[in-house]
């Protein structure tokens, strides 16, 4: 596995202006993909693996073995930072340093903590709930003392906006911050005035991060344009699953429609097309050293 110390580092580029735009991956395909089309980071959302590797929705069924697995594969086959949905850190305070522990271990550049109950949703789900604030901040005290290495990232989400209002959102992201965290996200702001006030707020003192969900409760906006309101980090974390579940419709329609695959190949990559992406002739060659 490439340890964190071999990847480009994302604290430093944290101090360029220039927000960081992490698309959502998955698995390692879609990792590799996200890198060779050029991005500084990726996002391992829990939401994504529940979709892919459960078939589920987003409501507290993805456990911390299954991220680490996941975020271990990725970081194995890609040098790009990735920063990882920690969900609520799986726990208590001990089971969030078991979570950081574990998440450095496997390769994470970043790892996020929410203050959602459980069971967790998704963030633009109705229904949640919050733990109370100093439960919160245990575990964020909890992981900062987890680390081992403080290029290793700690990021606090609150999702209090749908459950106590903006106010008491921005007063946890306060206390939060005090905690010495290095980013903040204040999940599913609603309008443009609310980004602007979080931003405002908080964003001349700490990396914000804007999540993008196509059909969620926060406004679709560019990454340049998130970045000219304040935002240092933007994510579409789940885009990816929802455009590959879009074309695999569309894949195994036509392959029951017409017995083939030969309507829909100029939509595939062939084999020779799938095994230059994964690099299947580079390596034959490193194994042929072997021999």
């Amino acid at each position: 596995m490439t340890t964190p110390s071999h990847r480009p580092s994302l604290d430093q580029r944290l101090h360029e202006p220039r927000a960081i735009l992490a698309p959502g991956v998955y698995d390692a395909l879609s990792a590799l993909v996200a890198e060779q089309a050029g991005f500084e980071a990726v996002y391992l959302s829990g939401a994504s693996i529940a979709y892919t590797r459960l078939g589920r929705s987003d409501v507290g069924l993805t456990t911390y073995t299954e991220v680490e697995d996941t975020l271990a594969r990725i970081t194995e086959r890609v040098r790009t930072p990735v920063i990882v949905d920690a969900d609520t850190g799986f726990g208590n305070a001990l089971n969030t340093q078991r979570t950081v522990r574990g998440f450095e271990r496997a390769g994470a550049a970043m790892i996020q903590i929410e203050d959602q109950g459980f069971p967790k949703r998704c963030g633009h789900l109705d229904g949640k709930t919050v733990v109370p604030v100093t439960e919160m901040c245990g575990k964020l005290d909890a992981a900062l003392d987890a680390r081992r290495s403080a290029h290793t990232l700690i990021l606090a989400r609150t999702d209090a906006l749908a459950v106590e209002g903006i106010d008491a959102a921005f007063d946890r992201a306060e206390a939060y911050l005090a905690c010495g965290v290095d980013a903040l996200f204040i999940e599913a702001l609603r309008t443009s005035e609310q980004m602007d006030a979080a931003c405002k707020r908080f964003a001349h003192r700490v990396p914000l991060l804007a999540n993008m969900v196509e059909g969620g409760k926060t406004p679709i906006q560019s990454a340049a344009e998130l970045q000219q309101r304040g935002f240092r980090i933007v994510i579409f974390p789940g885009g990816t699953a929802r455009a590959v579940a879009h074309t695999l419709q569309g894949y195994y329609a036509s392959l029951h429609a017409h017995q083939t695959t030969a309507p829909f190949q100029g939509q595939m990559l062939d084999f020779d097309g799938l095994n230059a992406l994964i690099g299947t002739p580079e390596l034959m060659e490193q194994g042929r050293r072997y021999e």
